[in-house]
């Protein structure tokens, strides 16, 4: 049996994702992992380094669910979400451009600026270690004199599988400091296992961390492998952070229909 299912390809920063409405259920729970790696399998699939589904929340908005392209499920994806927030006005889902939605990283709040940009208020990291953070997923920081003389996937994967963060894994940073306000940055994501365009956890964990040890001040502009600069803010009082946003562009692609079997 053949069923159709409507969808948009959406970017944010390059980081390109399969949104999907999915307020009335489209795929079955116990096959939706299978359906939804075939979807995202650039060669006989549309292709994507994530599938979002949107779903009802009783308590806010809407609620978003978030795939990696293997199937597995990941609590947040920072890029995926300023793209969700497009999508959900696109839909209807909200009135106007500000809006708050649940995660498997807890409650986000998500504003649509007048230039199309999309501001988030992020999770305050958790788990904080020398090199590493937790921004809803996890993430560890190489930092290098320059980002473009890394082998992302090679380096990456080798750190991602290491014993140090097995069972689960982790993304992997490799950030260069520009200035106190500028970094570099390539992440090799766990779930896509290669290297991304852009990660918008990955960048607001890499400025956290160097405003934190005081290597970094906000506001922390992060240039991305897409080319595309990601701006994470937020308030550092004492020790702690307070606040912490990730703004950046989203771009809708094309629409479409894909026939799942």
């Amino acid at each position: 049996m053949m069923t159709k299912i409507p969808f948009v390809k959406m970017h944010g920063a390059g980081n390109d994702f399969v949104l999907i409405d999915n307020r009335e259920p489209l795929f079955p729970r116990e096959s939706e992992s299978a359906l939804i790696a075939r979807l995202a399998n650039r060669p006989t699939g549309i292709g994507c380094e994530g599938v979002i589904l949107l779903e009802n929340s009783v308590k806010y908005d809407f609620s978003m669910r978030f795939f990696n392209p293997d199937g597995s499920s990941a609590e947040l994806c920072g890029n995926g979400s300023r793209c969700v927030a497009v999508f959900a006005r696109d839909l209807g889902v909200v009135r106007g451009d500000s809006m708050v939605f649940e995660t498997g990283a807890g409650v986000i709040r998500a504003q649509i600026l007048v230039n199309g940009e999309v501001k988030l208020a992020m999770p305050l990291p958790k788990a904080v270690r020398e090199n590493d953070l937790v921004v809803g997923v996890p993430h560890a920081r190489i930092r290098v004199d320059d980002v473009s003389k890394v082998d992302v996937n090679r380096e990456g994967r080798r750190i991602r599988m290491s014993a140090e963060y097995a069972p689960a894994g982790t993304n992997v940073d490799f950030i260069a400091i520009r200035s106190v306000h500028e970094i570099d940055m390539r992440t090799y994501e766990r779930g896509v296992e290669a290297e991304s365009f852009a990660c918008g956890t990955g960048a607001t964990a890499m400025a956290a961390l160097g405003v934190l040890e005081g290597s970094l001040e906000f506001p922390v502009r992060v240039h991305t492998s897409s080319g595309t600069v990601l701006t994470i803010d937020g308030v550092l009082e004492g020790k702690s952070l307070t606040t912490l946003t990730l703004t950046g562009p989203v771009e809708r692609v094309f629409s479409g229909e894909w026939r799942a079997k």
